[in-house]
């Protein structure tokens, strides 16, 4: 039985053998609909593209690196963000015609393995996800030359174009809702201050109450849900009239929900709660979790969307994307 052409295929999905192979090699330009009827052509005759050939002519090998770099000693280790982030970028690379190749890269060496997987000419790009403003891994794969997107804002600017969400504009919301409510001693329980979203945060909620003449009020957490708990302690010792607290995001706030609730505080009559983030937890804590809404899933599509045209073109913007507060029972 004979394979299946590049013109069957073609002519099963009703478009031009080059629009075919566009989509067979992976190029951003091509409409998502032609895509779709494409691949879903390439399937049903079960045909198979050749590699070899396809790479030699665009020297390209198909295949993205989503590379994961753990913060140190795992601060953030039950954090769902990460498998989200993977998850929903994988989704969108395969979709894209992509192979994917997760790294991770935690320690010196497995750093010094990815640059080496990089350099090595194994894929044609990487997105990189590191929540760790201090991590090297930025600055060791930039020397490689490769086209390289970042999940987030790095520290260092101009390394390499990243998506990020509006943390600013996200932890701004949450202070002016709890000064909207009249809250007069308002609280935050900051991240890691060498993280670039908890730096956003922490600085959005100090500027919004300096507008209002309010004294800060901090306390610091490591994005976990027993420092969340552990910082609420620390503040209701420092300042026992506090009826507001904006955590930086929802893992410490559920954290700090629990101490309040040890310490029979009511929520939010007593002392009201937001977080940020919005992650699927927050629906479910007592009371439900009001929260600023960071879209991760979409800002992992947006990730792979500008690295695929930063490979096809060699420039891209970074881009920030919006927040909304979503409120529920607890403020």
């Amino acid at each position: 039985m004979r394979r299946p052409t590049l013109h069957a295929v073609a002519a099963r999905a009703g478009v031009s053998k080059s629009s075919v192979s566009r989509v067979i090699n992976g190029e951003p330009t091509v409409a998502p609909e032609i895509r779709q009827i494409v691949m879903a052509a390439v399937t049903e005759l079960g045909y198979v593209p050749n590699g070899a050939a396809r790479n030699l002519v665009t020297q390209r090998t198909n295949t993205i690196a989503i590379i994961v770099s753990d913060p140190p000693a795992g601060l953030v280790s039950d954090d769902p963000m990460f498998a989200m982030v993977v998850r929903a970028a994988s989704r969108a690379l395969e979709a894209a015609g992509k192979q994917v190749s997760l790294v991770l890269a935690g320690s010196d060496e497995s750093r010094r393995r990815a640059e080496q997987y990089l350099a090595a000419g194994h894929v044609d790009g990487a997105m990189l996800v590191s929540m760790d403003g201090a991590d090297p891994l930025p600055a060791v794969l930039a020397r490689t030359g490769l086209p390289i997107v970042s999940h987030g804002r790095l520290a260092t600017p101009g390394l390499m174009p990243w998506v990020d969400n509006d943390n600013l504009g996200g932890a701004t919301k949450a202070v002016q809702h709890l000064l909207d409510q009249g809250r007069q001693r308002i609280a935050t329980i900051s991240g890691p201050l060498d993280m670039t979203a908890a730096q956003d945060r922490l600085t959005a909620y100090r500027e919004t109450l300096k507008d209002t003449g309010r004294r800060s009020i901090v306390a610091l957490g490591d994005f976990t849900r027993i420092s969340g708990a552990d910082a609420m302690r620390q503040l209701l010792t420092d300042d026992p009239q506090l009826d507001a607290v904006f955590a930086a995001n929802d893992l410490m706030a559920i954290g700090a929900l629990r101490t309040l609730r040890e310490a029979g505080r009511r929520v939010p009559e007593d002392v009201a709660v937001i977080g940020f983030d919005d992650i699927e937890a927050a629906l479910y804590t007592a009371p439900a979790l009001t929260t600023v809404r960071s879209p991760m899933g979409e800002q992992a599509a947006q990730t792979t969307r500008l690295l695929l045209d930063l490979i096809a073109h060699g420039s891209a913007d970074s881009v920030t994307l919006p927040t909304e507060i979503v409120v529920r029972e607890s403020a």
